[in-house]
């Protein structure tokens, strides 16, 4: 049986095959326009920041190459002696936060950045799975694990592809996402189903929290974007077992993981400061636009602190 009792698919114990995926993936519908909310307003920066900015296509989908361009945002007047900043949004499509807040920051706060740093901003790496409101991509695999050496993911290895054609070292990246009440009642359980892996579900934090890098955690950077949020909207407290998401909390609003083992878009550079932010857009505090000011407020306050780090 593929589609069990419960409406879900595949057999409990057994892992997705050929077949499953391809019930998933027939199950997925178009919910929103990746044209119409995405790439128009990276069309309109185009026209408004010409001057300033460079706007590249770096592949596209094989899904539908002509719907789903990948575009990067970066420094027209680059020089190699300032740092280069990188800002990736959409790894998780269904993540609207971090796409809409990439976009966000070009529009209002770059500029007042332009003179001091060379940026790459990838506002939307998954863009089937933002129109489809997805964690996967269309093959139902999660992207945010698959930032590795000959990764099969086409999101991921254009990507990659792309910034390795750079040739710059990347001082800091910033990575953006949201946690959501979906995590626990459609994705991991789906996940569950797919790997046929037991899930722990936790409890989902009400409001932002930071992910550092264990190999490289970078405290104090970490507590100026937390500071700079705060500033806009409230920071997740811990769980009575001091835990957010089921890691030990390191200081408030942090956790840490060891990004490159687990593949993270966030550990694929070698960049010394890094950060994933997590906004929580189900929140009764909050509304779309409140959650899109926490994004630019997470990057401003990792820049505000770097302008103390780097001397240019």
């Amino acid at each position: 049986m593929i589609i069990n009792d419960k409406g879900t698919i595949g057999i409990p114990g057994t892992p997705w095959g050929p077949k499953e995926r391809e019930i998933w993936f027939n199950r997925q519908t178009i919910k929103r326009s990746y044209q119409e909310q995405v790439v128009s307003k990276i069309e309109q920066i185009e026209r408004q920041m010409d001057a300033t900015l460079l706007v590249e296509s770096y592949g596209s989908l094989s899904i539908d190459p002509d719907k789903y361009s990948l575009w990067a945002l970066k420094s027209k007047h680059w020089q190699p002696s300032k740092p280069t900043v990188l800002i990736s949004g959409g790894v998780h499509g269904y993540e609207t936060s971090g796409v809409q807040g990439a976009l966000r920051f070009v529009e209002t706060t770059l500029s007042s950045f332009a003179s001091r740093y060379n940026f790459i901003v990838t506002p939307c790496i998954s863009p089937w799975g933002y129109e489809t409101i997805n964690r996967w991509t269309a093959d139902a695999v999660d992207p945010n694990r698959s930032f590795t050496k000959g990764s099969v993911v086409e999101e991921c290895q254009l990507f990659m592809n792309y910034l390795a054609a750079q040739k710059t070292d990347i001082r800091c990246h910033i990575d953006l996402h949201e946690t959501t009440d979906t995590d626990n009642s459609e994705f991991r359980p789906a996940l569950e189903m797919r790997d046929a892996v037991t899930q722990e579900l936790w409890d989902i934090p009400d409001g932002f929290y930071g992910v550092g890098d264990s190999d490289k955690p970078q405290a104090e950077f970490q507590k100026a974007i937390i500071d700079c949020v705060a500033q806009v909207t409230h920071i997740a407290p811990a769980d009575e077992s001091g835990r957010l998401i089921g890691e030990p909390i390191q200081q408030h609003g942090v956790i840490n993981y060891p990004k490159k083992a687990l593949g993270l878009c966030a550990g694929y550079t070698d960049a010394e400061y890094v950060s994933t932010t997590e906004v929580y857009p189900d929140s009764p505090k909050v509304d779309d636009e409140n959650c899109i000011l926490a994004q630019v407020a997470a990057i401003t306050g990792a820049l505000n602190y770097l302008d103390g780090q780097f001397e240019n």
